[in-house]
């Protein structure tokens, strides 16, 4: 995900549109939280990291906050006209931006280096979000 080129992307209608550079992407990847599948209505959320001044995005979004599963506060852009979820990012790391994979209009380059899910008794994985630095 080193390469040097622009990717665009936006929601179904076209209202929110957005670009950043391949070379500034930190990292990508599935995210099974509970939230995410609630908010996407599948069995996860695909996302592409990128740090926030490097993201290019008009702000005719509108955003859904809610305290996330692991308390951090979770803003959710969505298009205000077709309802196309676009971007999140939390409080707590300002210059992080998190795309929605099924929003850039070629997602073919994504290599799925995390996964993240919902903190359980019975699964053993680390839930942890890239560093913002």
């Amino acid at each position: 995900m080193t390469e040097n080129h622009i990717e665009t992307g936006s929601c179904l209608c076209g209202k929110i549109k957005y670009e950043f550079n391949r070379k500034d992407v930190i990292s990508a990847g599935h995210c099974h939280c509970k939230d995410c599948q609630k908010i996407t209505g599948s069995g996860k959320a695909t996302i592409v990291f990128v740090h926030t001044k490097k993201l290019k995005i008009n702000d005719d979004y509108k955003v859904y906050s809610v305290v996330g599963h692991d308390g951090t506060n979770v803003h959710r852009g969505f298009c205000p006209e077709c309802g196309s979820p676009v971007i999140s990012y939390v409080t707590e790391q300002p210059n992080l931006r998190f795309i929605k994979a099924g929003s850039l209009d070629n997602s073919s380059w994504i290599e799925i280096c995390l996964l993240y899910t919902s903190p359980s008794p019975r699964d053993k994985r680390q839930s942890r979000m890239p560093s913002s630095a």
